[in-house]
């Protein structure tokens, strides 16, 4: 009989480097599924990690492996200090994406940091990890992952949309899950407020007194990327080559950079979920707590925007690697072959054991 209850811990790293954000939740089946997050926290990185993830698409093969190694044990202690400092007793498996070191999956190459199989050894449990790898494999773009999860844990949206470092979005058409990265959002406005020493924009109130640059936004817009069909996905490897050098030419004020560019990416998502009253959005991610950005969404769509608690809104991609480990522990399918364009649905990542 296969188990229909889980306590597992999830873990996710993402492109914007704000931390490691980790999830401590109860799952439950019974004709749909239920979920539970018990305890949730954002790990922030140290300056030096930081630097060094920033950093990881210039580094050597072998560099890479030597951090690889490093992350691992890195990753493993933040885990057990989780699960001590939350006194977690019950535990099925801990369920992590790593961290995106390299994605270029029209080279098949994926490659994510921190999935040894030593993180099993190091925190005493099960592990299932490394979800992109076998999609690669299979001909797919390997993301977006977290589609599933929206499927199964969040039917009653029509359009669920992270903003994080890139905006990505997944909806039902036609009877098949469509899912797909937008634009870049974070990873581009926290580059360039970075450079006023700051973070990020709290609330989007230094893009609000900017003054949008028609050209560098029409240059945008015009993207290439923009007119492809899904399935599609960013990395930072686009950004550096696409986007930086093209604002970069304008020399624009940094207030004026970051309006901008919220407008391109208010445009870029309004064009996904169009102006349907009787749709909503579930909407989540860092970039939910960008005001200016939403109501700039908002002012170019009349499709019903809902932004859920705190906790779902920062810990949503950690509760969805969570339930994808389940999956696989169960042996169901949780990569969809209509999302990442590879051969066949699958049950993807990799279980290890102490």
């Amino acid at each position: 009989m296969i188990k229909s209850n889980f306590n597992v811990i999830g873990v996710m790293s993402g492109t914007s480097l704000d931390g490691i954000d980790v999830v401590y939740v109860t799952f439950e089946y019974k004709n749909t599924w239920r979920f539970e997050i018990k305890q949730a926290e954002t790990m922030a990185y140290t300056n030096e990690w930081q630097h060094i993830l920033k950093n990881l698409v210039s580094y050597s093969s072998d560099k890479l492996v030597q951090i690889d190694k490093d992350y691992t044990l890195y990753l493993a202690n933040v885990i057990n200090n989780f699960i001590k400092k939350h006194h977690i007793k019950h535990l099925d498996a801990v369920c992590s994406h790593g961290h995106t070191a390299l994605h270029q999956p029209e080279k098949k190459l994926t490659y994510q940091i921190g999935n040894l199989p030593n993180i099993a050894n190091l925190l005493n449990t099960k592990v299932v990890c490394d979800f992109r790898f076998q999609d690669v494999e299979f001909g797919g773009q390997g993301a977006p992952l977290v589609p599933i999860g929206d499927k199964l844990l969040f039917s009653e949206y029509q359009y669920c949309i992270n903003l994080g470092g890139f905006a990505n979005v997944s909806y039902e058409a036609e009877n098949k899950r469509v899912a797909f990265d937008i634009c870049p959002v974070n990873i581009v406005l926290n580059y360039y407020v970075k450079q006023l020493g700051f973070d990020y924009d709290d609330k989007g109130e230094i893009a609000s007194t900017g003054t949008v640059n028609k050209e560098l936004l029409e240059e945008l817009n015009c993207l290439s990327f923009y007119k492809e069909t899904p399935p599609k996905s960013l990395g930072l490897e686009w950004v550096n080559t696409h986007i930086f050098p093209l604002i970069d030419a304008f020399e624009l004020e940094i207030k004026d950079v970051l309006r901008t560019f919220v407008e391109h990416a208010a445009i870029q998502i309004a064009h996904i979920i169009g102006s349907d009253k009787q749709k909503t959005v579930l909407l989540t991610g860092g970039g939910a707590y960008n005001t200016f950005f939403v109501e700039s969404i908002k002012q170019r769509s009349k499709t019903k925007i809902v932004i859920p608690s705190k906790t779902i809104v920062e810990f949503k991609e950690a509760l969805i690697f969570a339930f994808l480990g389940v999956l696989k522990l169960r042996g169901e399918i949780n990569c969809l072959q209509s999302v990442t364009g590879a051969k066949k649905d699958h049950s993807s990542g990799k279980i290890y054991l102490p």
